[in-house]
């Protein structure tokens, strides 16, 4: 790593005297001890000591995914300081495991985990159609649950976080937190919400997940209309 951040400001030196002084580049190469292939190559694609350090570490980012590859970038950034002594930050690693198109064997959800109902009780008109603006407080409410996962040790374990948001501010009106992805944390978030504003009668957006669609949920969003 060193020899090559050495031979990039040797690179540099020589394209500039080239540039500016008319040097010839290959007597400037055997004084400054690099090859005149490995200028060329440069000058097509010149890397800086910070790209050639990313380099580097890309490939220790590939060796740590090829004997782990159920790691994500998180746990690849803690190998990386535990295993490897290389202390750097989430978002350096996960741009790196972009760019090796890296990514862990095991599939997160990206956004909402809510399964679709098979035999739905009820299914409401979608009366927002996607206009999430909102001229007053407590007019619009959506709502969602979202999955996510931590270890202890090499134990998965998951927790789901149910909420609702006024469009208006996108101030969360109420949430819950639980272990389980099930109908009473879609209840319990709405009983706080509801206790949190109990005059508000906003439209109220979901998916299409089993939760809300559920007969005793579409009852008790009835109820307090």
């Amino acid at each position: 790593m060193a020899k090559e951040v050495k031979n990039w400001h040797a690179y540099e030196a020589i394209k500039e005297l080239h540039e500016e002084k008319l040097y010839p580049v290959q007597p400037m190469c055997k004084i400054l001890n690099v090859s005149r292939s490995a200028y060329n190559r440069w000058v097509k694609h010149p890397y800086s000591p910070r790209r050639m350090a990313n380099n580097e570490l890309a490939k220790t980012v590939r060796a740590i995914h090829d004997e782990h590859p159920d790691m994500g970038y998180r746990r690849i950034k803690d190998e990386l300081k535990r295993t490897h002594d290389q202390n750097v930050n989430d978002k350096r690693v996960l741009r790196i495991c972009r760019e090796e198109k890296i990514q862990s064997s095991i599939k997160h959800p990206a956004n909402s985990i809510t399964k679709r109902g098979l035999h739905p009780y009820y299914l409401a008109e979608n009366i927002l159609n996607l206009d999430f603006s909102a001229t007053a407080p407590n007019t619009k409410w959506v709502t969602d649950i979202t999955e996510f996962k931590y270890y202890i040790g090499l134990e998965v374990h998951k927790v789901y976080l149910s909420a609702i948001l006024d469009l208006y501010d996108r101030r969360i009106v109420a949430y819950v937190i639980s272990e389980r992805n099930d109908l009473p944390l879609v209840l319990d978030t709405f009983d706080k919400a509801r206790s949190a504003e109990p005059d508000a009668q906003p439209i109220f957006h979901s998916d299409r997940g089993f939760q809300y669609i559920n007969k005793k949920c579409t009852k008790e969003l009835v109820m307090h209309k």
